[in-house]
């Protein structure tokens, strides 16, 4: 037996795609399979068969040998214009036969990942995307990374390389023995991406190929603030026009950037401005909220007066946790009540306390009795950001309590923390919340093998929901 040690690095950059060296073996995109790729959150653009191309490597005898497989670069676009690498890696070690042996890269890298276990490094176990979710900030890297995707109009370029000897993270590359290069993408071929800046509302709509009507996804995301748009490119590739709809933290919004400063009008056009759109169903809209946009969906889909056909909420509160500066939902500044935060021994912030139904603000809890929809409610058990279990019990006991208790369907995922995103995308355990007035660090918990495998089945699950509650 052989020895094959994987080591993967993603490079975010600011000045577009890596060097490569002269003579090495390039293959076109993806090497990835069919099956494989259908699972991918962000997909090939395009297919093409694996190369003829063959790697010889052959010890000779019985010993050891030992290949390393490397992911150099991944490619996207940071927000600072400074030129700047932020390095993500993961190195894992594969069982490979024979003594002599010959192989095509890509078939080492489709088929023995899905096949063989990893018996060391950064996980164990058969997990053949483990290479992507198993990324996190390579040593020295600055505090508290995360890796998103910005431009979803623009693939991740991913560089594998067949390297010459058992390499560790902290030795430097050797030789490369061959290279293959691949893109992720987020948009399928044919979604449009159209900025909407109307009637004052900011947000980018997905369309997916074809004329339509669609059903619809309004997408609402944390207190992270900015203009978030590669879940809603994903379900637009799935057949949903989805609208990603910017509420706080964003430049073209009213200010100051600290606090929500739009309320219950702001989302009631936002909604009606997807539902009035040409090619979308008005009678088939589904809201989706991450965090604090949970408790903006509930809202939304309660108490506004809209009519969705479902809610799908992630880890979040019921009712506000920053005080309400009036009755339409703007809030004060979010650091302005710090009481239930709490601290590690890193110094690193939790506000899991902050989302406990009994500390929520008095007159924002959501009354989840007036639900009409069904609404499906997914907890990350290590959530370290807020309290998803009490706010999902909250909900379920209210539903109960009504006669509801079939419009509620609950996933709970112990070891998953708080950001359950698409499948696949490496989980951040704590991250950089604010550099002003100090620099901070939040928790958001999860750890890597039990959250990657939460969010493959949750984003499996989702699909099915809205497929039940927005196609039939």
């Amino acid at each position: 037996m052989a020895l094959i040690h994987v080591q993967v690095t993603y490079t975010m950059s600011t000045c577009g795609p890596p060097i490569t060296d002269a003579g090495q073996t390039r293959w076109p995109p993806p090497f990835f399979s069919s099956e494989d790729a259908a699972l991918l959150p962000g997909f090939p653009k395009q297919s093409f068969p694996p190369p003829k191309a063959i790697l010889k490597t052959s010890s000779g005898s019985e010993r050891e040998h030992f290949c390393c497989l490397t992911l150099l670069s991944l490619t996207c676009f940071a927000a600072s214009l400074a030129m700047c690498f932020n390095v993500f890696t993961v190195n894992l070690t594969l069982t490979v036969c024979k003594h002599g042996f010959m192989f095509p890269l890509c078939l080492l890298v489709s088929s023995k990942v899905t096949t063989d276990h990893s018996v060391g490094g950064s996980y164990l176990g058969c997990e053949p995307m483990g290479l992507f979710w198993g990324l996190q900030p390579a040593p020295g890297e600055r505090e508290g990374l995360r890796l998103r995707k910005k431009n979803v109009e623009a693939p991740y370029t991913v560089h594998i390389s067949l390297l010459e000897g058992h390499v560790s993270p902290s030795e430097g590359q050797t030789t490369r023995l061959a290279t293959v290069t691949t893109e992720r993408w987020y948009m399928a071929p044919g979604v449009k991406r159209i900025e909407i800046r109307q009637d004052g509302v900011v947000g980018t709509l997905f369309l997916p190929p074809g004329p339509g009507p669609f059903p619809a996804i309004l997408d609402l995301w944390g207190m992270g603030g900015g203009l978030v748009e590669y879940r809603s490119a994903l379900f637009a590739s799935r057949g949903y026009a989805s609208l990603s709809l910017a509420y706080f933290g964003h430049k073209e919004l009213p200010g100051p950037l600290n606090r929500i400063n739009v309320g219950d009008s702001y989302f009631k056009s936002a909604f009606h401005l997807l539902q009035a759109h040409s090619q979308v169903c008005t009678d088939r809209i589904g809201i989706f909220g991450l965090s604090f946009g949970v408790y903006l969906s509930l809202r939304i889909g309660i108490h506004l007066g809209v009519t969705p056909s479902c809610l799908i909420c992630i880890n979040g509160p019921v009712g506000s946790t920053s005080k309400l500066s009036d009755p339409d939902g703007k809030t004060k500044q979010f650091k302005s009540e710090q009481t239930n935060w709490t601290f590690d021994d890193q110094g690193y912030v939790s506000f899991r306390k902050v989302s406990l139904p009994s500390n929520l603000f008095n007159g924002s809890l959501v009354k989840t009795e007036n639900l009409t929809c069904p609404l499906m409610y997914i907890v990350g058990e290590d959530d370290q950001s807020a309290s998803s279990k009490e706010n999902a019990d909250l909900i379920e006991e209210t539903l109960r309590s009504v006669g509801k208790s079939h419009l509620f369907t609950r996933l709970s995922y112990p070891g998953a923390g708080h950001l359950i995103e698409p499948p696949y995308s490496p989980n951040s355990r704590a991250s950089l919340w604010s550099v002003k007035p100090k620099k901070l660090v939040t928790l958001w918990g999860g750890h890597l093998a039990p959250h990657a495998a939460a969010q493959e089945d949750s984003w499996r699950k989702i699909l099915e929901f809205l497929e039940s509650n927005l196609r039939v």
